[in-house]
């Protein structure tokens, strides 16, 4: 069972993450926010591509669903943390952590 003091501490071990409130939520980011947590730390909300998204809902409905909303079908996607042991929970922050970090890259000139 991951927990929310397991999300904050692997979120900020990766490169570059930083922590900042967001609304009622903690938001992590590196270009751009790739993963919220709930004030009360009991759920997530992840970005992932529309893909990951229907893939988490499909191999772990228990603990992912999309956001209810246009920001859902944008990959925006809630976790129940206590549904999530902590390699699932690494493995979503993982992901959504690259697409973010990709955003700081600047494409190169041939």
């Amino acid at each position: 069972m991951a927990t929310s003091v397991d999300l904050r501490r692997m979120a900020l071990s990766l490169s570059g993450t930083t922590e900042a409130p967001h609304f009622d939520r903690a938001a992590f980011k590196v270009a751009r926010i790739y993963v919220t947590l709930a004030a009360d730390g009991k759920t997530a909300n992840f970005k992932f591509t529309p893909d990951e998204q229907e893939l988490k809902c499909l191999t772990a409905p228990e603990a992912f669903a999309p956001v209810p909303n246009a920001w859902g079908k944008q990959g925006w996607t809630a976790a129940t943390l206590a549904k999530l042991s902590p390699s699932e929970l690494k493995s979503a922050l993982e992901t959504a952590w690259r697409h973010a970090r990709s955003k700081t890259r600047k494409p190169r000139r041939g």
